[in-house]
């Protein structure tokens, strides 16, 4: 039992009228991937058997369907390449193996597909389209130490991703239900969305200990979308026949940790002498406006605060000695720069802060005197954006991290993140 193609192009309404039976696939929404194959016209044959599919019907099959012919639970035949095919009890199997390739025929080998005499006969559709909008959000909150804060903070994270089949015949032997003719993905994603999000969370940890801030985390939701479907891949490809095509990462902090976060940047701030000043001045002219409405007497209200005024008087003067503190130092380091950078004409070494230039001329600058080169970047050092040299992962000034270093993928692309920006493999 097999099929064979009716006809390589369009057909004529008088070869089509002749046709016993026409078969589709049954309505296919957007996260259908199975659905059994439905009779849209009988001609002469009124009286067909049910789940029997006549010797001579017509089976029509749209792009991005994978046609499956099946013989008492067994796949006879298939076809990935649309058009329309002939039912033949004589003929072998056809296998028409399409877009795929080896990958069918690899997979029909494997899997042992074969027919018996004809008893039962059905038609299958899977789709091969891009299956989407399949959500995804963590039960509980993921925890993550961030080395910025010190502190263990939480997050949850929500969001959706797609998958796409890519081998069909492993896709029915390992994940379609037995007896089934209709399956949207949500009927069978309670196992797949479990090890989702066990990938997920493995992600995320691993960026809490390679020293990623919290806050870089929705900058970095793409590459996260990628180490999962990579890490994935392997696993559902192998035992499913598919795999991720597209992961969209929302992180979202839960209230306690955003409370956390928002204490330590004002924290911060204050920190500024002048930043603190101005919130002193700020909270002695609302105490003004509200003394007059004392319920003792505008006279109680305005003694309270005088003497409100006066401690804030002298911690204002220990932030102003402490600004004065830090321009005295700020001016000291200025003045000692030049001294510090100075080199003597015609000396043969550059001493301490000096460099030399490959033309040979000592320079103390960031770029040379004679021919204008830049002074090369000292071994484990980089320069962040904001103009600072550093040493650490992270930046002494604004705390941006420091950049990836070039990296070669194997498909010969250079790189700067974790994943190549051609093929998508992650950095060795």
């Amino acid at each position: 039992m097999g099929i064979i193609k009716a006809i390589g192009q369009g057909i004529s309404g008088t070869l089509a009228d002749s046709w016993k039976e026409v078969i589709e696939a049954d309505n296919m929404g957007d996260q259908t991937v199975f659905a059994q194959g439905v009779m849209i016209r009988r001609g002469q044959n009124t009286k067909g058997t049910v789940d029997t599919v006549s010797n001579g019907s017509i089976i029509h099959v749209y792009d991005n369907q994978f046609m499956m012919l099946v013989d008492g639970g067994k796949v006879v035949d298939y076809t990935a390449e649309p058009g329309y095919y002939k039912v033949d009890n004589s003929s072998l199997p056809s296998l028409f193996n399409g877009q795929f390739g080896d990958t069918l025929k690899d997979a029909w080998g494997r899997i042992g597909f074969g027919g018996q005499t004809p008893t039962k006969q059905k038609v299958f559709f899977i789709n091969l389209q891009e299956i989407k909008g399949i959500k995804f959000g963590t039960r509980n909150p993921i925890n993550y130490f961030d080395t910025f804060y010190n502190a263990e903070l939480f997050i949850r994270v929500h969001g959706t991703y797609s998958v796409k089949i890519v081998n069909p015949l492993q896709f029915y032997a390992e994940a379609i239900p037995k007896n089934a003719d209709h399956v949207d993905f949500t009927d069978i994603n309670e196992q797949y969305s479990t090890e989702f999000l066990e990938a997920l969370q493995s992600t995320i940890n691993q960026m809490s200990a390679d020293g990623l801030r919290i806050s870089f985390l929705s900058s970095k939701a793409r590459e996260v979308g990628q180490y999962m479907a990579h890490t994935l891949d392997e696993e559902w490809n192998q035992m499913r026949g598919m795999e991720i095509q597209a992961v969209g990462v929302i992180p979202s902090y839960d209230e306690k940790s955003q409370e956390l976060i928002n204490t330590r940047n004002e924290g911060a701030m204050l920190s500024d002498p002048g930043v603190a000043q101005g919130y002193m001045v700020k909270n002695m002219s609302e105490g003004v406006k509200a003394a007059g409405s004392n319920s003792a007497g505008a006279m109680t209200g305005f003694m309270g605060v005088g003497m409100g005024v006066g401690a804030m008087g002298n911690m204002m003067g220990s932030l102003n000695q402490m600004g004065q503190n830090v321009q005295a130092q700020q001016a000291a380091q200025a003045a000692q720069a030049p001294a510090a950078g100075a080199v003597v004409a015609g000396a043969a070494t550059a001493g301490a802060a000096g460099w030399t230039c490959k033309c040979g001329t000592v320079n103390t600058g960031k770029f040379c005197s004679n021919c204008g080169e830049s002074k090369p970047a000292e071994a484990g050092t980089w320069t962040c954006e904001c103009g600072t040299v550093n040493t650490g992962k992270f930046c002494s000034e604004c705390g941006k991290p420091a950049p990836a270093a070039d990296w070669t993928c194997e498909c010969g692309t250079v790189n700067s993140g974790k994943f190549c920006s051609n093929c998508g493999k992650p950095r060795a």
